[in-house]
């Protein structure tokens, strides 16, 4: 994940992380199940402190953009209708498991084109 602040801006630093983690998801840069960096490690690589980051983390939380499960770490949540977040938590246990399995992503692809038409 690739966030970057501008310290000279007038957006606060939290908001900056918040809106650019939003916009990763909505564009789909970041899919549902994916892990973010704990807040220290992405406070450390900002140069924030641990409290701007977890502000941020919080806000994307209460709306519903990321989950944190515990010491597990925070996680994008599935979004849309329920319908649509089954299939983005099946696609992501498909890449977990294709990858465990050895497959590059070709030929991951062509296996879910090959159901797709079957």
């Amino acid at each position: 994940m690739i966030v970057t602040v501008d310290a000279s801006a007038a957006t606060p630093p939290y908001e900056q992380i918040r809106v650019q983690v939003r916009d990763a998801v909505a564009a789909g840069q970041l899919a549902a199940g994916a892990k973010l960096p704990t807040v220290r490690a992405l406070a450390d690589e900002l140069g924030l402190a641990v409290n701007t980051v977890a502000r941020a983390y919080r806000e994307l939380e209460t709306d519903g953009i990321i989950e944190t499960r515990g010491r597990a770490g925070s996680f994008v949540a599935p979004q849309g209708d329920v319908g649509q977040q089954q299939a983005q938590v099946a696609a992501r246990e498909f890449v977990e498991r294709a990858r465990r399995l050895g497959l590059d992503d070709a030929s991951a692809l062509d296996l879910v084109r090959a159901a797709l038409r079957g």
